[in-house]
């Protein structure tokens, strides 16, 4: 169902006038604005990171091989052929782009906060259907099979509301993928460039999951094997003062190995090998 972020009535309708009151969410190139107030400016990222982001993520290792990593766990843990899947702040699309070409029957929707990013976006997943909102207030009530996000709870305060609201969206049973950047004792300077307001414990992570109702179903770590690489980075220093966006610099030669490293350890997962440590966890979860 549909909700009206007005006045709080659920329907359905093709379209997003609200049959009790009467509100229809404006639009921008024929997207949908849900907040509009937050469009084009939030705390939790910097919007002139999308054009560097839309021209790297395809090349980059981490970007590609998490990509692996979702894909999956999608195909893994839900059977996703068809149904209905919404990714929440799907930036400029390069995960959407993905599902929506590796699951072409499914229905795809992509929401962001900044419209800036739904142009890139469209580009990618171009039979995606794309709207404006903020994760806090989703104007959906049982409405999806599945739902993803990925590297998007770092970035907002109330990490608790924006789970519930996942909760929430979901049908009985839905599927919820989430990757979040691991482990406070590796915070740098580009968690404070890339605007994240934590890295989580797996323990955080689960209580939270709990506490709004999800049953954890997968959880383990990964960027593992490069656990050492990165805790080196922190202790020399070399990060001190580097925007994340110079990790797109690497030489081709290292991009690939590190890609590779990042596949192998994909494939030790896949035969059942979870990883206590690493750069990053992914959780697979069901609503209860």
């Amino acid at each position: 169902m549909k909700l009206c972020l007005k006045c709080g009535h659920k329907f359905h309708s093709v379209d997003w006038m609200c049959p009790n009151c009467g509100f229809t969410p404006s639009q921008v190139n024929g997207h949908y604005i849900f907040a509009p107030k937050s469009q084009h400016y939030s705390s939790g990222f910097k919007p002139e990171y999308f054009p560097k982001l839309f021209m790297h993520e395809s090349t980059n290792f981490w970007f590609k091989a998490r990509n692996k990593f979702i894909l999956w766990s999608i195909k893994s843990f839900s059977s996703l052929d068809q149904g209905l899947y919404l990714e929440v702040g799907c930036g400029t699309g390069y995960v959407l782009s993905a599902i929506s070409t590796s699951l072409s029957r499914l229905t795809i929707f992509g929401s962001e906060i900044f419209v800036a990013a739904l142009s890139h976006a469209k580009k990618r997943a171009s039979r995606a259907y794309l709207f404006q909102a903020d994760a806090r207030k989703i104007p959906f009530v049982g409405h999806f099979d599945s739902l993803g996000a990925f590297d998007v709870l770092e970035h907002i305060t109330d990490d608790v509301l924006v789970l519930r609201q996942m909760h929430t969206a979901l049908r009985h049973n839905g599927i919820l993928f989430l990757t979040v950047p691991q482990h406070p004792w590796l915070w740098s300077k580009s968690d404070e460039y890339s605007c994240h307001c934590r890295r989580y414990t797996a323990s955080d992570l689960h209580n939270k999951l709990i506490s709004v109702g999800f049953d954890i179903q997968l959880s383990t770590s990964f960027v593992s094997l490069l656990l050492p690489l990165m805790i080196f980075n922190r202790l020399s220093g070399t990060s001190k003062d580097s925007s994340p966006m110079n990790e797109f610099m690497l030489p081709v030669w290292l991009n690939e190995i590190l890609f590779m490293v990042m596949s192998f350890e994909l494939l030790l997962i896949q035969f059942g090998v979870r990883f206590p440590c690493g750069g990053s966890r992914l959780v697979v979860a069901r609503k209860i």
